[in-house]
């Protein structure tokens, strides 16, 4: 239990970090040329303000090829600075709702002044844990998750909050890193790289 919690904690500091810091050098890609080498298109990002694309962290684009449809309820687990959830409020129209939820705070306010400066009304961002969500029994239609499961031990509690939250025939994205595999032994034992 004391491992998790650590892990939990160093993953919070290092994304704090990201959103306080963008431009310093961080254990994981960051920004926009990182955004744009996993295919957001360049209008995509450009409509968007820098305070989400500059800290944009993830491993896809899953907001662009979610089916994410006018007037959809949508969960963006692990939100960060808000790019997929401002893409996908952008999407559902102002008839549909994205809930950005994350657990960095320093994520959250980059998300909020982000959604604010481009004038989206139709997302709203809360902070808490993706294994214990703020939300009603089956009242998301779509679920955005961009690259967390392998950052949260607590995985079998983060899917069955997706599967309590998520309506009956929702839609579920999901972008993860999988190894081909297993890391050789130095690299799993190595406490400065816990994305390994």
């Amino acid at each position: 239990m004391d491992n998790a919690l650590n892990l939990r904690s160093r993953v919070r500091d290092a994304y704090s970090a990201a959103a306080l810091h963008p431009q310093a050098g961080h254990a994981f890609p960051v920004g926009r040329e990182f955004a744009l080498s996993l295919g957001y298109p360049e209008d995509a990002l450009a409509a968007l303000p820098a305070e989400c694309v500059e800290t944009f962290t993830g491993v896809s684009n899953v907001s662009v090829f979610a089916d994410i449809r006018q007037g959809d309820m949508v969960l963006d687990l692990g939100c960060g600075a808000g790019l997929d959830s401002l893409i996908a409020a952008q999407r559902t129209g102002p008839a549909g709702t994205v809930i950005g939820v994350d657990f960095s705070s320093a994520m959250l306010d980059r998300a909020r002044r982000a959604a604010r400066d481009a004038g989206i009304r139709n997302a709203v961002f809360c902070q808490a844990g993706a294994e214990a969500l703020p939300l009603a029994d089956s009242s998301i239609t779509v679920a955005m998750v961009n690259g967390i499961f392998n950052l949260n031990p607590a995985r079998d509690a983060m899917f069955r909050e997706l599967a309590r939250v998520v309506e009956p025939g929702g839609r579920v994205y999901a972008a993860e890193l999988v190894l081909r595999e297993p890391l050789p032994a130095a690299t799993q034992r190595d406490e400065k790289d816990w994305f390994a």
